[in-house]
């Protein structure tokens, strides 16, 4: 008589392998503090030329400053990332990006704001790496997409909440702008305070190297190589999304409905993240990307071709469709091509490097905006179009 097979252990309501702890806590983590730092970003121009009397020139200065840090940052983050703990660099880069909005809140001169943007900034390089190398801490790659895509929704959904809060607050306080700031501290220390939840396989005492020398650029794999070279080529084209604002007020949006405008478009790219980081994990993630450059081409040939104001809450919900095609799903193809111990490397050069070529691009996009700033956005979008096609075509792994 033959025993009977053995009845599996049931599954149901059993959290999927990718859903781990950290991919939780992060999600929380980042949701809060993007919701602090979007309910700032809308009204920050205003609020230095308006409230604190800086010329157009320093906003433009302070910007580029501030992501020229970030950028410098994230490479040095990354290969850190791979030698040490990295929850106490997670907790360092929220910790500054905190004490950035308080100084903006105390901020009585825009040269403070620029001090506050780049402590800001300088959180936001140093994190990026060590919590993307977390992230994928013990998931399979074919699973990766989904965990970058959920991230991105959960952080964008703060930038969904952050606007609509600051609207809300600027409409509720009678148009006065420095209230808001505080408001976005609280949310911003919250963030900081979850950090405390995030799991790190490595010891935390000290920040004593788990090894005994940095990962030579060198070794990361050729692969790696031909692929970050095809990203940063198309970044050199994707100016900062602050241009992209200014186009939708020259065509005659007011504040509030650019704020509003930016909120559409954060839905969108929230609603699409998690979706299109799935998708990746079923299909080539060249292919996903190359996707999310045609959604970016309908958005910037969009803005450049419309006349009507009311047409830009259509066109930024398709530019959502790009950030949320290829943010995640970027992220998740990078970190396929290298081995673990290479993770925090591989990231960070990925993210300094593209970020360093997104600032290239603001600057010949600002030099060649003219009046109206169609001329790079038919650039930029038709670029875009050339690289979706060529990313279709050749072969990856």
């Amino acid at each position: 008589m033959t025993e009977p097979a053995a009845v599996p252990p049931p599954t149901a309501g059993r959290a999927p392998v990718w859903l781990t702890r950290n991919v939780k806590v992060l999600c929380g983590v980042s949701f809060l503090q993007d919701a602090a730092s979007e309910l700032l970003y809308p009204i920050l121009p205003i609020f230095l030329t308006v409230v604190l009397g800086a010329p157009p020139a320093a906003v433009g200065a302070i910007e580029g400053v501030a992501e020229g840090a970030a950028s410098l940052t994230k490479v040095a983050a990354g290969r850190l990332a791979d030698r040490i703990a990295r929850r106490p660099l997670i907790g360092a880069g929220y910790g500054l990006a905190a004490i950035g909005k308080l100084i903006i809140a105390l901020a009585s001169a825009w040269p403070l704001v620029l001090i506050a943007r780049v402590t800001d900034r300088l959180g936001k390089g140093m994190r990026g790496a060590p919590r993307d190398a977390l992230l994928v801490e013990g998931v399979p790659s074919g699973q990766r997409g989904k965990v970058f895509g959920l991230h991105r929704a959960a952080d964008t959904a703060g930038a969904v909440v952050g606007p609509l809060a600051g609207l809300a607050l600027y409409e509720a306080l009678d148009h006065h702008l420095r209230p808001l700031f505080w408001a976005a501290v609280l949310p911003a220390a919250a963030s900081v305070a979850l950090v405390a939840a995030v799991r790190d396989p490595r010891p935390h005492e000290g920040s004593a190297p788990t090894t005994t020398a940095t990962t030579p650029w060198r070794s990361l794999p050729r692969a790696y190589w031909r692929v970050l070279a095809v990203l940063l080529a198309f970044n050199l084209v994707n100016f900062p999304d602050a241009l992209l604002l200014l186009r939708a007020h020259e065509l005659g949006l007011p504040t509030a409905g650019v704020v509003g405008a930016y909120a559409v478009y954060n839905l969108a790219y929230a609603a699409l993240s998690y979706p299109a980081g799935a998708l990746s994990d079923r299909l080539p993630r060249p292919l996903v990307f190359a996707a999310g450059l045609v959604f970016f081409a309908a958005g910037y040939l969009g803005l450049g071709l419309i006349h009507a104001p009311w047409l830009v809450f259509v066109v930024l919900p398709l530019y959502g469709g790009f950030a949320a095609c290829t943010d995640g799903v970027g992220k998740a193809w990078i970190s396929t091509l290298v081995p673990d111990h290479q993770q925090g490397t591989a990231q960070g050069l990925y993210q300094g490097a593209t970020g360093a070529a997104v600032l290239a691009a603001g600057l010949w996009a600002g030099l060649a905006w003219g009046i109206q700033g169609r001329l790079p956005l038919l650039i930029s979008g038709s670029t875009a179009l050339l690289l979706a096609a060529t990313l279709a075509l050749l072969r990856f792994p």
